[in-house]
């Protein structure tokens, strides 16, 4: 598929590990409830699919970067982060926009649903995960640069 030697060992390897849990949860978690209760809140449904192939570009990302080609992990990393960012503050500002959660809502953490219950989100995984990236990409070129 693509012409990058896959690194066996090291760090990212969490990272990518993380990253392809949240491609099943996110991808699930989209699937069922587009397929059985897309009415109910189709913006927060297709946000959470987006979330999924995000974290999909971002595992390909990732073991690219291994590979000694990090342009799309460092653009891909910010974009995702943007993503958390904006649709976390969303899920604050508009909860109206929001009737169910998406993966991104209150930047993945736990939040209060619209009938009163709560909702474990994702433990701000979501949040934390770009900015691990981000972080591992910096080490990666000081290391690579030294």
């Amino acid at each position: 598929m693509s012409n990058v030697t896959p690194v066996k060992s090291g760090p990212h390897l969490v990272l990518v590990a993380l990253y392809g849990l949240f491609i099943l949860a996110a991808g699930a978690r989209s699937a069922v409830q587009i397929s059985t209760k897309f009415h109910t809140a189709p913006l927060a449904y297709v946000l959470s699919a987006v979330a999924a192939c995000t974290y999909v570009v971002g595992l390909i990302a990732i073991r690219r970067a291994a590979a000694g080609k990090p342009g799309m992990a460092r653009v891909t990393l910010w974009l995702e982060l943007g993503g958390v960012v904006v649709i976390g503050t969303l899920s604050w500002i508009h909860r109206s926009w929001f009737p169910d959660a998406t993966v991104w809502s209150d930047y993945g953490g736990p939040f209060k649903m619209p009938d009163g219950s709560w909702n474990a989100g994702y433990a701000f995984v979501p949040a934390v995960l770009p900015l691990l990236g981000i972080w591992w990409l910096r080490h990666q070129s000081r290391r690579a640069g030294a």
